[in-house]
């Protein structure tokens, strides 16, 4: 792996040839990506409403920067 590169899946490989690193890397987007509580869920929403953008890109921020907007 170089500097730089996250772990996720190569582009130009099969889907057929699933490595380790994919199944690790698949299993912690899912996690990442699991619905959260009711009350969170709509906390985001609203406040993503607020700044004009989307849920799933308010989330999308929070996960890469580790803060909330």
């Amino acid at each position: 792996m170089t500097i730089g590169h996250n772990g996720g899946p190569p582009l130009d490989e099969p889907d057929h040839a699933v490595t380790w690193g994919q199944f690790v890397w698949r299993r912690a987007h899912k996690k990442a990506w699991k619905t959260p509580p009711r009350e969170v869920a709509l906390r985001r929403l609203a406040r993503a409403e607020e700044l004009g953008m989307s849920y799933k890109d308010y989330t999308l921020e929070i996960f890469e920067r580790g803060r909330f907007l």
